[in-house]
């Protein structure tokens, strides 16, 4: 993808998931990049595995001095930064029960550390010839969820920041925007039991209109797209990359006709003239 190859990403929750994907993704595309997560051992692990033009930088987004020393590794080690992909989630919801120790928790990893990341980046991306910045919502931003109060707040105010970001930073060619996933299988459930694999393809058909889940390369083909040079004239947008869910209604994929139904029920039809 034009404009990829040679550029510098800092890719965070880099460790495991739809990161490290994304991780896989940029280095294959030929970025430099750099992977950064509180889980050390998989983080290393990851960075190995993908190569030469990949390194790990313990990084816990709650704590300001770990930002300082992850963009300035960046910086060292690849002389700049392109990308900031903010990929990181911490999913510790108690709902109702939630007390404020846990909500600070879900902001400061979700959204506070990487708007600190991207204050402290903000001099690299300025100095870059095609600088991008990348936030992961999701569909619970715009819903209500029984039991999770705390993470669809986070995500629905990655949204607005997104969108605020993307005004001011524009004086600075930065373009800012958001992937909404759907649900995207990961490593683990391809060797997972029968019976949990069956589950999974029941609960993506019901919940796609495509009939699948969605997977770690179209996520991370997305986000190379808003990154890359094919994007120029996209910023501030939420791209939705999940098989038709978010547009899905109550009724799911199931055909419901009323006239047929009443028809079928033996009452008359009669055109509404309101």
């Amino acid at each position: 993808m034009k404009g990829i190859k040679n550029r510098v990403a800092i890719i965070t929750g880099a460790a495991s998931g739809i990161g490290a994907g994304l991780a896989r993704a940029f280095t294959e595309a030929g970025a430099k990049v750099v992977l950064a997560d509180i889980q050390e051992k998989e983080g290393a692990q990851i960075a190995q595995t993908v190569g030469h033009d990949c390194v790990f930088v313990p990084t816990d987004l709650r704590e300001d001095k770990d930002i300082d020393t992850l963009v300035e590794a960046a910086a060292a080690k690849f002389g700049g930064i392109d990308f900031l992909i903010n990929a990181a989630a911490t999913y510790a919801d108690n709902g109702f029960d939630s007390d404020r120790a846990l909500w600070l928790n879900g902001f400061n990893t979700n959204l506070v550390g990487h708007v600190m990341l991207v204050r402290r980046a903000h001099e690299h991306l300025k100095r870059s010839s095609w600088p991008s910045i990348i936030y992961f919502s999701s569909e619970s931003a715009h819903v209500g969820l029984s039991g999770r109060w705390i993470y669809p707040a986070t995500k629905a105010a990655i949204e607005q920041v997104t969108r605020s970001q993307a005004l001011d930073l524009a004086a600075d060619r930065i373009r800012v925007n958001a992937v909404m996933p759907g649900w995207t299988e990961k490593p683990w459930q391809k060797v997972a039991p029968q019976e949990v694999k069956d589950r999974y393809a029941r609960l993506s058909d019901k919940l796609h209109m495509i009939g699948r889940l969605g997977t770690l390369e179209e996520v991370a083909d997305a986000v190379l797209f808003l990154c890359s040079e094919h994007a120029g004239f996209i910023t501030g947008s939420c791209l939705r990359v999940d098989g038709g869910h978010s547009v899905l209604g109550p009724q799911g994929k199931e055909k419901h006709l009323p006239t047929e139904v009443r028809k079928n029920a033996g009452v008359a039809y009669q055109a509404d003239v309101n």
